[in-house]
């Protein structure tokens, strides 16, 4: 797409050709809409500001086009006039009246996007599976020796896990484990073969098996994931993560076990779970959270917002008297940025929250209610007490 298709659209001076073309490029992808707009919207507020003929003249006096008379002169101002409309975008100087006279334009920080449904499903052979390429309802592999499960994606884009009841189970291959995993910035759900519905966070990884055979249902837990475990009293579920292990018979609970930070978190919404680590073991109530840290051999229970623990998982963020560093952590996850803090804002707590759905700087303006402030740049979030 030229530039200058873009001034003209702006100026409503597309000829028919010009105007399809132009349709096809805006209709391509949203970023493209974003970015239509974002001129647009720059050369509407702020293009009255700026003399374009004189722009013109500046730069016609130093250039000798090809060209000449009236095509020359159309060409160079719709030049000029994207010139124009990119400088206001990138903060660089530009001149207005007279040469002597420059006038800085502020730099208009890039907007910072969302994550969104992302993730990759690695099978027992080794291969993955980019799942943003399967269509809804496809058929996304088949596993086992005599194909004794089949996966699949849900129309609402959830894996699920389909068992073949003509399989000869007595030959299921002990060593067919899946896993599901999230980049920076990508949740993901699924539904293992048991029924259990597993919603994913970003960062994430969880192994399990294709089927639950023997008498346990084991899965592996890196990160954070929610569970709501389909009920089966003669096999518990079990959910390794770092330091600790959860065993349920089926219950709806969230563990926050991510390997950069040093307490693994267990919240419990209804019915129990039983958490072991180092030899200790303790049985939490709805409402309760178990905290589980490096250097500490007891278990640590105590009260929750429940609904804070699983905001993520609902597309909130919510923060209960949550530490600066616990919730740039969250915000580092999911929207791909750095931190860097200069000062002490160890004791700085935030209440309240928002959607995740918000670019960053969104969310940076309600964090700095609580007198916190943050300096982008790029991708780098500097935080100032």
């Amino acid at each position: 797409m030229e530039f200058k298709l873009i001034i003209k659209k702006i100026n409503d001076t597309l000829t028919p050709e010009e105007a399809s073309i132009f349709d096809t490029w805006y209709n391509e992808s949203a970023l493209n809409r974003d970015y239509f707009n974002n001129v647009q919207n720059n050369f509407e507020n702020d293009s009255k500001e700026v003399d374009l003929d004189l722009a013109w003249k500046s730069i016609n006096d130093k250039i000798t086009p090809k060209t000449s008379g009236k095509n020359k002169k159309a060409y160079y101002k719709y030049a000029i006039a994207a010139s124009v409309t990119l400088l206001m975008g990138s903060g660089i100087f530009y001149f207005t009246k007279s040469k002597k006279q420059i006038i800085q334009v502020a730099e208009k920080p890039q907007e910072i996007a969302p994550g969104g449904n992302r993730g990759i499903l690695t099978l027992s052979n080794g291969k993955q599976i980019i799942l943003a390429n399967i269509s809804a309802k496809d058929t996304i592999a088949k596993e086992g020796k005599q194909e004794e499960v089949t996966i699949k994606m849900s129309a609402n884009g959830v894996i699920t896990y389909i068992i073949n009841p003509n399989a000869d189970t007595s030959k299921n291959d002990p060593n067919a484990f899946n896993t599901l995993s999230t980049p920076t910035g990508g949740q993901y759900n699924i539904v293992l073969a048991d029924g259990t519905k597993v919603f994913l966070n970003a960062v994430s990884a969880i192994k399990y098996p294709t089927q639950f055979n023997g008498n346990q249902r084991i899965v592996e837990l890196e990160g954070e994931a929610y569970f709501e475990v389909a009920k089966n009293k003669n096999k518990p579920f079990i959910v390794k993560s770092s330091n600790q292990a959860i065993e349920v018979l089926g219950t709806h609970f969230n563990v926050h076990a991510y390997e950069n930070e040093t307490v693994v978190k267990t919240t419990l919404l209804e019915g129990s779970v039983a958490v072991t680590s180092k030899n200790q073991k303790a049985i939490l109530k709805p409402g309760q959270q178990s905290n589980v840290a490096d250097n500490v051999n007891k278990i640590a229970i105590r009260e929750v917002d429940t609904q804070a623990a699983i905001a993520w998982k609902n597309g909130r963020f919510k923060f209960d008297n949550a530490d600066l560093k616990s919730v740039m952590k969250q915000l580092e996850r999911w929207y791909g940025i750095k931190v860097e803090y200069r000062g002490d804002v160890s004791d700085v707590r935030f209440n309240g929250g928002t959607f995740m759905n918000k670019n960053l700087s969104e969310v940076l303006k309600v964090l700095e209610l609580s007198n916190i402030k943050f300096k982008v740049e790029g991708k780098t979030i500097i935080v100032y007490p």
